[in-house]
């Protein structure tokens, strides 16, 4: 990044004097900054430095997030809810773009920052798994209406057809020695071939329908307050259209992890059962009138199979020589790898447990 933060700040209407520009969070992707301003009324944004080798293509992103948030803003108008709270606020450019490109051709974005809001890693008890899950099946069932053309800026995102047409590429590309020191972490993958393909031909053919989804539903894309009641989804970048059992799985990978997503020690890894049924208890009562029979069938194999795909793409971008996602240090990848492994079998250990507790909320929804 070349050009400063608070010349791309400036460049965005929100028609006060800037205080500040500091960094903000830890994202893998994109780099982020809390703009703070004199500002009486929303004083405050988040400035976004977009990651233009990732997202290849930023307006047709930011335009998809500017249809969603619309969209969202007419469902939570009529539920009675602020819109400036619980849904993302874009600040236009001054050109009145959806984003802001500078001098050396990168893209930036700004919204308004939701104050006394703030997200965690992990969650802090069974509440907060649950409304985790509340929230996740509300924003699923304000979109379940959703019918506009949305450009598809990560094809094949979530789509594990194309991803083992990658791996197999990655896989031809590395040496013999490679191949060799990681055969144990390329059995993990290859092992599990059959059954994720056959999967994903079940959403491929629309045996399990394709809606739009949030596509990155971890928990720390929810802000809660200081209730720890859930406020809003943030980073809507991935909002396209594919399955709800991927925005599910990819939930349950981070609410239900007893560990770091990178942590070398693999046996502090375990799945947090509490969890698991606090959060589906709530997206099932969010999302439970719009689902339909497969989907429901599918659920407990939805983190199973996300955590799969996250596996096979850290163990990937490892072999490739870590383009993709930002590293500490050059085995980075390697220990995501190895700690996905071993959730990945902590919910396959877990499947009929997962299968019962669905069917029991399911039963008292009756």
């Amino acid at each position: 990044m070349s050009v400063d933060p608070i010349i791309a700040a400036s460049n965005f209407r929100i028609n006060s004097e800037i205080l500040s520009v500091k960094p903000f969070g830890e994202g893998n992707i994109h780099e982020s900054f809390y703009v703070e301003t004199k500002a009486d009324r929303f004083p405050n944004y988040l400035l976004q430095h977009k990651n233009k080798h990732v997202f290849r293509d930023i307006p047709s992103m930011m335009n998809n997030i500017s249809k969603v948030c619309s969209h969202l803003d007419r469902k939570l108008e009529k539920q009675g809810k602020d819109t400036f709270r619980h849904n993302l606020k874009l600040i236009p450019s001054i050109e009145g773009k959806l984003y802001y490109e500078d001098s050396e051709g990168e893209f930036w974005s700004m919204c308004i920052f939701i104050d006394n809001s703030q997200s965690y890693p992990i969650p802090v008890n069974n509440k907060m798994a649950e409304s985790g899950g509340l929230i996740t099946g509300e924003f699923h069932a304000n979109l379940a209406d959703f019918s506009e053309e949305m450009s598809d800026i990560l094809p094949g995102f979530h789509n594990i057809s194309f991803r083992f047409n990658q791996w197999d590429s990655a896989l031809d590309e590395i040496s013999s020695a490679q191949k060799i020191l990681f055969a144990k972490e390329i059995d993990w993958i290859e092992s599990r071939r059959e059954e994720m393909l056959k999967f994903y031909h079940f959403i491929d053919i629309g045996i399990i329908p394709k809606r739009l989804v949030h596509n990155d539903a971890k928990l720390l894309n929810v802000l809660f307050d200081a209730k720890n009641d859930p406020v809003c989804l943030i980073d809507l970048d991935t909002v396209q259209y594919g399955s709800v059992l991927s925005d599910f799985g990819d939930a349950i990978r981070s609410y239900t992890n007893t560990a770091a997503e990178d942590e070398p020690n693999t046996d502090k890894i375990h799945f947090h059962k509490a969890y698991f049924e606090a959060f589906t208890r709530g997206y099932l009562k969010s999302a439970f009138h719009f689902l339909t029979d497969s989907e429901i069938e599918h659920l407990s194999f939805a983190p199973v199979y996300i955590c799969f795909e996250q596996l096979l793409r850290f163990l990937m971008d490892f072999l490739e020589g870590n383009h993709y996602y930002k590293i500490a240090y050059p085995e980075h990848n390697l220990i995501r790898a190895r700690a996905q492994f071993k959730l990945l079998n902590e919910f396959e250990r877990n499947r009929v447990y997962m299968n019962g507790i669905v069917n029991k909320i399911i039963e008292s929804a009756h």
